[in-house]
């Protein structure tokens, strides 16, 4: 019994920690036009790969521009694009996912073969082959993420939804003569929210590092657009000479994604919601 309180404690103790540290960041992101000490765009190349001083805190890149400032900016563009692309994938799922479920038979055996055609090929790469077709960009990044992985989300809600259906208050509900939008909008969509919060809250690193790699490789965010993948694209010819331009948005990109992480499996507890997400072929 001391334990289990010990481990309660514990995880929310880790819970409230996390979430005040991304709020932080978040927050910073958001008032990024207040914090930031200078324009992010700007080109000096008097200033050019100075160190850290009273003008730039974190120093200059190889263009003079203000590390710190680009970080803060490059907090509203990755986060915007993460949240933008994890909304579209849940929104997508939801549909298909509970169409899938609910109906079942055809429909369903149909969805789950097209899913599975998609999985089989990785993530990521596939993301590259869309983006490679249809050139470089924020916009074809966001769509081919958003195409790839829904597919994850449609997945996990449809069991979700299987497995609600056999549950008692469902099967009475639908014996009363309870209309199929009713049952979704009252009972089963009500009950999918404590599940999907968790994996999202997961997903939503994931993404932030595929929008930082798809950058990196020049796929994504593009030049000068402040982005911490980007950021760390132009600085790797300096990793000798100034490796702090690649350093610092990584280890940014690494505490964002390792909060969402602990935060995550704290909230997931011992539901295993996060396992049988992974389970789904989505990591």
């Amino acid at each position: 019994m001391v334990r289990n309180r010990f481990g309660a404690t514990g995880r929310h103790r880790l819970i409230l920690i996390c979430a005040i540290l991304l709020s932080a960041i978040v927050l910073a992101g958001l008032l990024a036009s207040l914090l930031a000490p200078n324009d992010p765009n700007l080109v000096d190349l008097t200033h050019k790969l100075e160190g850290p001083s009273g003008k730039f805190p974190l120093g200059t890149d190889q263009l003079g521009r203000c590390i710190l400032s680009r970080l803060l900016y490059g907090t509203q563009v990755s986060l915007s694009l993460a949240l933008l692309i994890v909304s579209s994938c849940l929104a997508i799922g939801l549909v298909i996912g509970s169409l899938a479920g609910y109906v079942g038979g055809k429909l369903d055996n149909l969805i789950m073969r097209c899913c599975d055609a998609i999985l089989a090929f990785p993530a990521l790469i596939l993301a590259i082959s869309l983006i490679a077709i249809w050139g470089a960009g924020w916009q074809q990044m966001a769509i081919a993420l958003i195409m790839v992985q829904s597919i994850y989300y449609v997945r996990f809600i449809r069991g979700l939804v299987c497995h609600l259906k056999q549950q008692t208050y469902i099967v009475a509900a639908r014996v009363s003569g309870t209309s199929p939008l009713r049952m979704m909008s009252r009972h089963i969509i009500p009950s999918l929210i404590p599940p999907l919060l968790t994996v999202v809250t997961l997903e939503i690193g994931w993404v932030i590092m595929d929008i930082s790699a798809l950058s990196f490789i020049g796929l994504g965010v593009q030049s000068p657009t402040s982005e911490w993948g980007a950021m760390i694209n132009e600085g790797k010819s300096f990793i000798r000479s100034h490796p702090r331009l690649m350093i610092v948005p990584g280890l940014l990109i690494f505490c964002m994604v390792a909060l969402l992480n602990l935060l995550g499996e704290a909230l997931d507890e011992k539901k295993g919601f996060v396992k049988s997400f992974r389970k789904g072929g989505a990591r």
